[in-house]
């Protein structure tokens, strides 16, 4: 188990439905993280922003961007982590693709679609929970809207961080910052959130307040509104545990079970 992780979140502004110049944006900013770098989180539908044209952008599990985020993990020997528009068996997925540094791949499929904007009517929603076990860390990662979902988060796995990746428009940034703070403290959990900057081809404009959140909802990390850039800690397991021994919160909490 590692006591110490080093997490990186890169903050872009995305080019519409244009993977090449997207991946080489991230590829850019990769090879500038220092080697201690354990884990990097980028934005949701990171090769493409947030499109409801699937048909235009897809690909699948042995496309060009998943290669190529094997080829980042492996070389660099850090996990990577993003969410890309795969096409399975003939469906589109908003699908959460997490690789570890041997090149083993697991995923999440975005469970909760973005109905206001109609990703219900393309997108299959997925029914599963990943908890990811990394360096003796459990992680959990999950897409954009599915912060609105507390329950859906909730820390019934005593996970120890907790990913969020997006497209998280800045007419709504207050609830952003705000959600994340509480998924944080609720669930006694280190946080990161990735989101992305500029205007996307439906004149959506995003402003970035991409953060890390410590176990009681501190920012340890953030950028300023609109910086491109990278958020960066280094967060520490034994610290969380005795907060969590000492406080204990968790113990307390609520039991459940969710129908799909």
């Amino acid at each position: 188990m590692k006591n110490e992780l080093h997490i990186v979140g890169i903050q872009a502004d995305l080019v519409w439905e244009n993977p090449k110049e997207n991946l080489s944006f991230f590829e850019e900013k990769i090879y500038t993280l220092p080697k201690e770098t354990d884990l990097v989180v980028l934005p949701e539908m990171f090769t493409t922003g947030f499109t409801m044209k699937p048909e235009n952008v897809s690909e699948t599990m042995d496309g060009n961007a998943v290669s190529w985020m094997k080829k980042m993990a492996i070389e660099n020997q850090f996990a990577i982590t993003g969410s890309l528009v795969i096409k399975d068996n003939q469906k589109y997925y908003n699908r959460l693709i997490f690789v570890h540094p041997s090149g083993k791949i697991e995923t999440y499929d975005k469970r909760h679609s973005f109905t206001l904007a109609g990703e219900h009517k393309v997108y299959t929603s997925g029914s599963k929970k990943l908890i990811v076990d990394y360096k003796g860390w459990e992680i959990c990662p999950l897409i954009c809207y599915d912060l609105r979902f507390p329950v859906w988060a909730r820390n019934a796995e005593n996970y120890d961080l907790l990913i969020y990746m997006a497209n998280w428009p800045v007419t709504r940034i207050k609830a952003w910052d705000t959600l994340l703070k509480a998924r944080a403290i609720e669930n006694m959990s280190y946080t990161i959130g990735v989101n992305r900057t500029g205007k996307d081809a439906n004149d959506y404009e995003y402003s970035g307040n991409s953060l890390i959140a410590d176990y009681l909802g501190t920012e340890i990390s953030t950028l300023n509104t609109n910086e491109v850039g990278i958020i960066s800690a280094k967060i520490i397991k034994e610290n969380q545990l005795n907060t969590r021994e000492k406080l204990g919160f968790l113990n307390d909490k609520d039991s459940f079970t969710i129908e799909i």
